[in-house]
C-alpha cells in the first residue's frame, strides 16, 4: 500500500551507512549475474527449498523410518549454506528494487542504532531465522525461496521498535505521495503480512519468512543496539 521514498531521520553515530550500501550493492551485482545467463537451476541451487534443508538437517533413515539414520546425522554444507545464499537472489527486477528501496530509505538508521558490524550481523540473522521460520512452515516444499524480504523485515521491525514517531515520504497506492509517521507506514505494511497468513491467496510470496524476520529483528534490536539509543523514540523532541 505504501512505498516508502525516505524518511525526515539523519544519521547520529556514523557518518555514513557503508553496510547497508554494501548490500545492496551485493544485491545488485547478484541480480546482474542472474540476468546475464545464469540458468535456473543454477540459481535453485542457491536458494532454500524445505525439503532439502529439513532432509540435510534431520535425515529419515530408509531402514527403521526414524529422524535418526544408521550412520548418524549428517550435515551438507552446501545445503545448510543456502539459509546465506537465498537472500541475495531475487525473481525479477520488481522483487529486487522493492527489496532495496526498503532497505536503502530504513537500513541506515538501523545500521546506525548498532554500528557497521552489529548490523551486518543483525541483517544476516534476520534472514537466516526467516529462511528456517519458512521451512519449519512449509516442510514438504520443493519451491526454492529467493530474495531479501525475510532480512529487510527485520530491518522494518528494528526501524518501526527505533523510530514510528518519524516521518516518511512515501507513496499510497503507488501514485500518491505523503508525509506520514513510519508507525503507520510500517503498522500497515506489518498488519498485511499477518493477513495474509490468515487470509491466503495463492500467491508466491513466502510470508512466514517476513514473520520471522519481523520476530527476529524485533527481538534483535533490543539487545543489539547502541548503550544509550532508546527505542520507540523516547529520547526525540517534537515541535
Amino acid at each position: 500500500m505504501f512505498i516508502p521514498l525516505r524518511d525526515d531521520n539523519s544519521l547520529k553515530s556514523i557518518p555514513f551507512q557503508y553496510v547497508t550500501v554494501s548490500l545492496i550493492v551485493v544485491n545488485v551485482l547478484v541480480f546482474i549475474l542472474e540476468v546475464s545467463g545464469l540458468g535456473d537451476a543454477s540459481i535453485a541451487s542457491f536458494a532454500v527449498t524445505p525439503r532439502n534443508l529439513l532432509a540435510s538437517i534431520l535425515p529419515v533413515g530408509e531402514a527403521s523410518g526414524t529422524l535418526v539414520p544408521e550412520g548418524g546425522y549428517s550435515y551438507p554444507l552446501a545445503v545448510q549454506t543456502t539459509l546465506l545464499t537465498y537472500m541475495f537472489f531475487h525473481a525479477d527486477i520488481f522483487h529486487l528494487v522493492g527489496n532495496m528501496l526498503f532497505l536503502w530509505v530504513f537500513g541506515d538508521n538501523v545500521e546506525d542504532a548498532m554500528g557497521h558490524a552489529k548490523f551486518l550481523l543483525f541483517y544476516i540473522a534476520c534472514g537466516v531465522m526467516a529462511g528456517l521460520l519458512h521451512t519449519i512452515m512449509q516442510p514438504d516444499s520443493d519451491v526454492p525461496l529467493i530474495g531479501a524480504s525475510g532480512a529487510v523485515a527485520g530491518v522494518i521491525a528494528a526501524y518501526l521498535m527505533l523510530h514510528p514517531r518519524v516521518n516518511v515520504w512515501v507513496l499510497a497506492f503507488k501514485v500518491i505521495p505523503l508525509r506520514i509517521t513510519a508507525g503507520l507506514a510500517l503498522g500497515v505494511w506489518v498488519a498485511m503480512q499477518v493477513a495474509m497468513l490468515l487470509m491466503p491467496d495463492g500467491s508466491p510470496v513466502a510470508w512466514w519468512a517476513h514473520i520471522g524476520g519481523l520476530i527476529t529483528g524485533a527481538v534483535l534490536i533490543v539487545f543489539m543496539r547502541r548503550p544509550g539509543v532508546q527505542l520507540f523514540d523516547r529520547d526525540m523532541k517534537l515541535a
